[in-house]
């Protein structure tokens, strides 16, 4: 799996864990809607890793927390 798609997945997962909504989600880690959805629904391959340390921020975990889930694992490649 590509990493853009891996960090969408990861989102939504922390989303549905968070009970969030992306608007509520980008509204705590000031982001803008427009940019998670790109992100969740593959319009950003890339998505930079300010993008993800804001999320985290926002959530109140760290970097290494954030990519510590099965959808990073090598092995879905």
């Amino acid at each position: 799996m590509d990493t853009g798609k891996a960090v969408g997945i990861r989102i939504l997962e922390l989303c549905a864990r968070h009970d969030l909504s992306l608007n509520k989600l980008g509204s705590i880690c000031h982001i803008t809607q427009s940019t998670l959805n790109n992100i969740v629904h593959g319009g950003s391959k890339n998505p930079t890793v300010d993008t993800v340390w804001r999320i985290c921020r926002g959530l109140g975990m760290s970097l290494s927390a954030f990519f510590d889930a099965p959808c990073f694992d090598p092995k879905d490649d």
